[in-house]
């Protein structure tokens, strides 16, 4: 079953140039107003493509926000797999691990409406998503020299939750959040 969001397999050129504006148009709007703050309506005129438009691909605001943040997780999932070093492979773990830190913090603080709704849906659900599997497999093959890899990566995920960042980024700023959670990272005990 095809979701509203997930583009067919051969897109057309237009259509694909409307679901990027679409997309750039949803995320610029969100950033400024929150996901609540937006209508469908709104992301439409601000992309120059009609509601119907918007409806017919993405389905309601809860499709469009799942869409934009599946293209922004896929984008730092390229990074992480083909991207150059140090995010990329090529660089020595410890390395990767304070980018990937880095990177995720990043994405986690500038999504934070999109993700808080999409990780607080139901009890668990931000464990069961097939990106949160890719960012632990990710981390435990950077943590592989720690005692416990997979335990390792859930704590350091959780420091990296919406919740969690979303919580503290207003009383600690970004850039003490980011340094702390790259010394918690770079702290895992090694052999």
């Amino acid at each position: 079953m095809r979701h509203y969001h997930e583009p067919p397999l051969r897109e057309r050129v237009d259509a694909a140039r409307n679901r990027a504006a679409i997309l750039k148009a949803a995320a610029r709007l969100f950033a400024e107003h929150g996901a609540d703050g937006v209508s469908m309506d709104r992301v439409a005129v601000a992309a120059g493509v009609g509601k119907g438009t918007v409806y017919r691909r993405f389905g309601d605001r809860s499709g469009l926000a799942s869409a934009l943040l599946a293209a922004r997780e896929r984008e730092l999932r390229e990074a992480v797999l083909d991207g150059p070093p140090p995010l990329g492979p090529g660089a020595p773990a410890e390395d990767r691990l304070a980018a990937f830190v880095t990177a995720y913090f990043d994405h986690v603080a500038g999504h934070l409406d999109l993700l808080r709704a999409s990780q607080t849906a139901h009890p668990g659900a931000r464990h069961r998503t097939a990106a949160y599997r890719f960012w632990h497999d990710h981390l435990t093959t950077l943590l592989a020299t720690t005692p416990d890899p997979p335990t390792t990566a859930h704590t350091l995920l959780a420091a990296l939750s919406a919740d969690h960042v979303g919580a503290l980024l207003p009383e600690l700023g970004a850039h003490r959040m980011r340094t702390s959670l790259i010394r918690l990272a770079g702290s895992a005990p090694r052999p």
